[in-house]
């Protein structure tokens, strides 16, 4: 019961703009059933006159009749039939109705593809809405989210997880709208055929209804297993990946290969199990139906054989048909019961990314941001990850007015990186107030927020894209003049020139096919054709070689030129000349001045500054 909450409730979140669908589906299907019904009764008194079965002179009944609809509807069936064979013999009239029962089946069976047809747009539109759903979360979603979470796991919910829905939900969807409407109409029949086998026919199917149930109980479970090591095992294909490098330096590939196989192994165990009950089933439905025919076979018998059967011959053959047609039905509906689960199962791990909570939201009205006036500040700002009692900020007071630069420097981990994030909101603070031109950054737009400041970070982050759309990612709307202009002034217009296709030509993964000084220019390219009023630099050339250092320094001087500038370095040779230096250790700012003012100091700059003299 509560899967088919779950399931119903699914339905209301991803079906609805589908709804047409679903009413042309219902249509079709009630047409099918009709036809069904329709087409085997009229074969009836053909078969029990033709086989001697019935001798009786039927005489044309009004619908007005006192008689009850059903005597009134079998007489006349009977009646027009007789007609049928005494016009144009038996051979004839047999003939005649065998093409009316091809007539039939094909109108049932297009009736029956109608129906299956139009629910393929609902299937794979709720698919594609769930896929979509899911990535605009992710995009959305604070860079916490991504950072606590697997990248395999979230891209194995994408891909899997969402697989696994479409071919368990959306699939059991199709049974869930045709199979009721063929249970009730068949049962209809039957009751209108004879109550009496009804009724002893609703006493016998709850079995099958709870053998189904029993193999589905648990399928839920096994499946949210199984799919939790597929996740497993994404996840450590996406590291393999990202780390090939080290692997094969290391000589880790067995080691790998190992860690693999185990990983494989387990999706396999947890797979089999699922399968095994999924296979369980079928079987099982397919026993029950058969028991429940034979039982309702020998019950019938008797009837037929007592002194006042309620039922005579024929009718029970028409009976059986139709008992026989809502078995599968029936079979099919328990289908449902076990395919649903596991769907369920995968619908409650893409709703944990779905339904995350996403703390970075835009105020309900925004205060206008065109540019930067005065400059920013820092005021007792305060930042600890998520519900860590250790806080990585602790009561920041800075301020960077309009046009300076100001570096950060200190050891990994001091805060430098979180203390520059919380500025375009990656992360909000937990408390304190960071301001720009004295207004919350809280009660801005996050876009115009963003849209102020340019970022270039210790590791250039390209897409598998062109030079020119890698460069004018953050202007859509920019020409190839003003691509080039941003990359001559980043010192990458020459190599660029170089390449095979020019501005046309494929970067590759991440950047894989250029240098890491080639990377970082087109990185300062995109931040110059934003065209940004606020610059962050986040060791932006800690990774080059001496050259490369210098043609990036030059793109970065040229680039840092009437801005904003909030610079992280580790090389103090590149912060010389910032109009102030702030010392972080431990999240807080300990010492802030010139570079001249702080080597007189005699204190931590110094140190650091030694230490890399030396």
């Amino acid at each position: 019961m509560s899967s088919m909450k779950e399931f119903l409730s699914i339905l209301r979140r991803f079906a609805l703009p589908y709804k047409r669908y679903m009413v042309a589906a219902v249509v079709a299907n009630l047409l099918s059933a009709v036809l069904n019904v329709f087409s085997f009764a009229s074969i009836m008194p053909m078969l029990s006159m033709l086989f001697g079965m019935d001798t009786t002179a039927y005489e044309l009944m009004p619908w007005s009749s006192e008689a009850g609809i059903k005597d009134v509807a079998v007489n006349n069936l009977y009646y027009y039939t007789q007609v049928l064979i005494s016009n144009y013999g038996a051979q004839t009239a047999l003939l005649l109705i065998g093409l009316f029962l091809v007539a039939a089946t094909l109108l049932k069976t297009s009736a029956y593809f109608a129906a299956s047809a139009v629910m393929v747009p609902l299937r794979t539109g709720i698919v594609r809405d769930i896929r979509v759903m899911v990535y605009d979360k992710v995009l959305h979603l604070p860079l916490a989210f991504v950072s606590d979470e697997r990248r395999g796991d979230i891209i194995a919910r994408m891909s899997g997880d969402v697989t696994e829905v479409e071919n368990s939900v959306t699939s059991s969807l199709d049974m869930l709208i045709k199979n009721p409407i063929l249970i009730v109409f068949y049962f209809a029949t039957l009751i209108f055929v004879s109550w009496q086998l009804t009724l002893f026919t609703l006493l016998v199917i709850p079995l099958l209804g709870w053998a189904m149930g029993a193999i589905g109980r648990k399928l839920k479970a096994k499946s949210l297993m199984a799919q939790s090591k597929w996740s497993e095992t994404m996840a450590q294909l996406d590291e393999m990946l990202g780390g090939l490098r080290i692997v094969k330096a290391f000589t880790a590939e067995e080691r790998m290969s190992e860690r693999f196989r185990r990983v494989s192994d387990e999706y396999r165990t947890a797979t089999n199990r699922v399968a095994i009950r999924q296979a369980s089933a079928h079987p099982v439905s397919e026993f029950l139906g058969t028991c429940i025919i034979v039982i309702v076979l020998w019950f019938g018998g008797t009837l037929i054989f007592s002194d006042h059967s309620p039922i005579d011959a024929p009718t029970f053959i028409f009976y059986m048909v139709i008992l026989y047609s809502v078995i599968n039905p029936l079979k099919d509906f328990s289908k449902a019961s076990y395919a649903i689960p596991k769907g369920l199962a995968s619908m409650e791990r893409i709703d944990k990314i779905l339904s995350a909570d996403n703390p970075i939201r835009d105020p309900e009205r925004p205060v206008p941001l065109t540019g930067l006036e005065q400059g920013i500040e820092y005021r007792g700002v305060h930042f600890a990850y998520g519900n860590a009692a250790q806080e990585v900020v602790c009561g920041v007071d800075l301020t960077v007015r309009r046009g300076q630069t100001i570096a950060l420097v200190g050891q990994s981990g001091s805060g430098k990186s979180t203390l520059v994030d919380l500025l375009p909101r990656y992360h909000d603070v937990t408390a304190g107030q960071i301001l720009i031109d004295g207004e919350d950054i809280r009660h801005f737009g996050i876009h115009d927020l963003r849209q102020l400041i340019g970022n270039v970070n210790q590791e250039a982050i390209l897409f598998n894209d062109t030079f020119f759309n890698n460069i004018a990612f953050g202007v859509p709307d920019a020409t190839m003049d003003d691509v080039v202009r941003a990359a001559r002034i980043a010192n990458a217009h020459e190599f660029i020139l170089q390449s095979e296709h020019g501005y046309d030509t494929y970067v590759g993964d991440r950047g894989c096919r250029l240098s890491g000084g080639q990377r970082q220019r087109i990185s300062i390219a995109r931040a110059i054709l934003k065209n940004p009023p606020i610059l962050i630099l986040d060791e932006a050339t800690s990774a080059l070689d001496t050259e490369s250092e210098r043609l990036v320094q030059e793109a970065l001087e040229r680039l840092m030129r009437d801005r904003t500038t909030i610079a992280i370095a580790h090389r103090l040779s590149t912060i010389r000349h910032a109009d102030e230096i702030c010392v972080v250790h431990e999240g807080r700012i300990v010492e802030r001045g010139t570079h001249d003012e702080l080597l007189r100091r005699g204190g931590y700059y110094k140190h650091l500054n030694d230490m890399q003299q030396a």
